[in-house]
């Protein structure tokens, strides 16, 4: 049996595993520039979190304030080199709030407070180390121990897509997105159309006699006239204590354009239904870009298998 449940609001950050609470923490270098046409920095911070801000010297509690916050802040908290800001709640994707800070040798340094980007764009800000002369070693330190990091999240993401070309989930999810459903061992099963905001989704369960796998397409129509639709993430866990489960994924395009059409591909082992407990019912949802849930399937095997 497959329930479609509305849709409803999520946070990004919902589901913390422990993976996640392993991750290095979001520390990131800024280098003041003397070039007056140079952008001001951007950091980016989220509702009811805190971020600080670390400078070379003394920052001037008197002198260091935010630029129409209009109460959606928390009061800033100065002392010694740091400055910690936290929004009452998220600011808006277009939004900016002016923050300026002067240090006790008289330079004042301004920012552009904003909220952070989702998917490949810029994540929130934990911590922000600020130098102003970029030849002293705590900013060489500071810029080389980022671009290792740097380095390091690439060769991660290069092994994974590696592997993932290797994967045959990977490579069925693949032709399942383009569309290619004649070259794979599924054949179509039960459909719903779901209609959400902004968009027009038909899932359709996909069966197979010849391998054990879980499928489930989904074709996006963009309803929106302006924006693109984008796909944030999807998960896949147990509905009685939300575990996750392994599958795979593809997408047919990373943007769906206003009035058009794209499809999206999960894959998993059948095995993704067995716990110690019996037979496990999952959730698999989808989360459009800007965090918002526009699928939720409570999945249960035996319907894979009539």
């Amino acid at each position: 049996m497959v329930t479609c449940l509305p849709a409803r609001f999520a946070l990004a950050l919902l589901l913390v595993t422990a993976a996640a609470e392993a991750r290095e923490p979001a520390i990131r270098t800024v280098l003041l520039s003397e070039h007056p046409e140079d952008s001001t920095p951007s950091v980016y911070v989220k509702g009811a979190v805190a971020t600080v801000l670390r400078f070379e010297a003394p920052v001037d509690a008197a002198r260091t304030r935010l630029l129409a916050w209009e109460g959606r802040f928390e009061p800033l908290l100065v002392g010694g080199r740091k400055v910690v800001v936290e929004p009452l709640r998220d600011l808006g994707e277009d939004e900016g709030v002016p923050l300026l800070v002067t240090l006790t040798n008289g330079r004042a340094i301004p920012f552009l407070l904003k909220a952070p980007g989702l998917g490949k764009r810029a994540a929130m800000d934990q911590q922000v180390n600020v130098f102003e002369d970029p030849q002293r070693y705590d900013a060489m330190y500071s810029t080389l121990r980022d671009s290792l990091k740097r380095q390091r999240e690439l060769a991660e993401e290069n092994e994974r897509l590696r592997q993932e070309e290797r994967s045959p989930d990977h490579a069925l999810a693949t032709l399942l997105a383009n569309g290619d459903l004649k070259h794979t061992p599924f054949e179509r099963g039960q459909r719903w159309r779901l209609k959400q905001e902004g968009a027009d989704i038909l899932i359709e369960i996909l069966k197979s006699r010849a391998v054990p796998k879980v499928a489930v397409l989904f074709t996006v129509t963009n309803l929106d006239a302006k924006t693109p639709w984008g796909l944030m993430e999807a998960r896949m866990s147990t509905v009685s204590e939300g575990t996750p489960r392994p599958f795979a994924l593809r997408v047919q395009r990373d943007e769906i354009a206003p009035g058009s059409k794209g499809r999206i591909a999960v894959i998993a082992d059948d095995t993704v239904f067995q716990s110690p407990q019996g037979l496990e019912q999952l959730a698999l949802e989808l989360f459009r870009s800007d965090g918002l849930s526009q699928a939720y399937l409570v999945l249960e095997w035996r319907h894979f298998k009539e």
